[in-house]
């Protein structure tokens, strides 16, 4: 299966079971504030078991092809922990967790399980926005020594910062889907309409201002 092909694939699995919710007319409000067409949970693909070996198994396959020096599979907490365990299992390889900061109790770890220093390690992401938190995981794992390889991740805004701020890292990018593939493919099966794509694509070029003019 070619690349463009998994992106359709898996842009249309995701819209089956529910992780990404359309709603242009009736947007969703994120953590941050910011007014969104869009929402996504990839949690959800661990209740499908069909789906969630699928979209694991063509992660282990990306960094087999990719990283096949890679030593050690580290997931995002939370959301990438289970994913990330599922694809170090295919791969045969050692997992540990990033934690988004220190505990604050016991060792104090921010890095969950062992990993050691000089380790070749590839992350696992669920879901990229700003990937301000993604790269504050390679950050983390970049002071414990380790040598990171590259992260992958089962889906992409596609936002122009977080293409920057990974340009800015040095850190290597590969997602089995994005956010251009999705509504193409939601406009293709009839789940929104072709007038909802305008309004879509605009969103993603200016999501920290979108809808703000409408609420005024």
């Amino acid at each position: 299966m070619n690349m463009e092909s998994k992106e359709i694939t898996v842009a249309k699995s995701l819209l089956d079971i529910k992780a990404v919710l359309l709603s242009p007319d009736k947007p969703f409000t994120w953590a941050s504030g910011w007014h969104s067409p869009i929402y996504c949970d990839n949690r959800r693909i661990l209740s499908f078991p069909d789906i969630r070996e699928n979209v694991c198994r063509l992660m282990a396959d990306i960094i087999r092809e990719k990283y096949p020096q890679a030593e050690v599979v580290a997931g995002v907490a939370t959301g990438a922990i289970a994913h990330g365990m599922l694809i170090a299992y295919f791969l045969g390889k050692p997992f540990v967790y990033v934690r988004p900061k220190p505990k604050d109790h016991g060792t104090g770890s921010q890095i969950e399980g062992i990993l050691e220093k000089g380790a070749k390690v590839v992350v696992v992401e669920d879901l990229i926005s700003t990937g301000k938190s993604s790269l504050s995981a390679v950050d983390a794992l970049n002071k414990a020594s380790a040598e990171v390889l590259g992260m992958v991740a089962i889906f992409s805004y596609n936002f122009n910062q977080a293409r920057r701020a990974f340009e800015v890292a040095n850190v290597e990018l590969t997602t089995l889907t994005n956010y251009d593939a999705l509504i193409d493919v939601a406009c293709q099966t009839g789940y929104i309409k072709d007038s909802d794509l305008e309004c879509l694509r605009e969103w993603r070029f200016s999501p920290s201002t979108w809808g703000q003019e409408s609420k005024e």
